[in-house]
């Protein structure tokens, strides 16, 4: 009974999981999950190692964040507020004592709208 009143409570890992979409242009979201409360900071990085954007989410408690309304959102954007540009950058979750780290593609596909502009104008 317990189980289906609370079945989020109930992970026995904390996991990373994989943004979606990736590649992708320009937002993303991704998704984890905890299996205990946890403060989670996540932090997204260039190739070069530069951090680009830093997110902490607070103290969250136990569950399955992997809906998209409940995963972290990714505006593709720096602490700035610019648009990263097309590249791979790699996302670090720390929950607790809990760290990992993934990679992710931000594809942005200019030539293929300036080719399906020139389609529609006719050229």
């Amino acid at each position: 009974m317990l189980k289906a009143i609370l079945p989020e409570r109930l992970l026995t890992q904390t996991q990373f999981l994989a943004n979606y979409p990736n590649p992708f242009n320009p937002e993303t979201w991704i998704p984890f999950q905890l299996s205990q409360d946890a403060d989670v900071t996540i932090t997204i990085y260039d190739v070069a190692g530069r951090a680009v954007r830093k997110m902490q989410l607070g103290h969250l408690t136990a569950g399955s964040y992997s809906q998209t309304e409940k995963a972290i959102y990714w505006d593709g954007k720096t602490e700035n507020g610019e648009l990263v540009s097309s590249g791979t950058y790699f996302y670090q979750i720390h929950a607790g004592d809990y760290h990992a780290t993934r990679k992710m593609v931000v594809l942005k596909q200019v030539g293929f709208s300036y080719y399906l502009l020139e389609g529609l104008n006719g050229g």
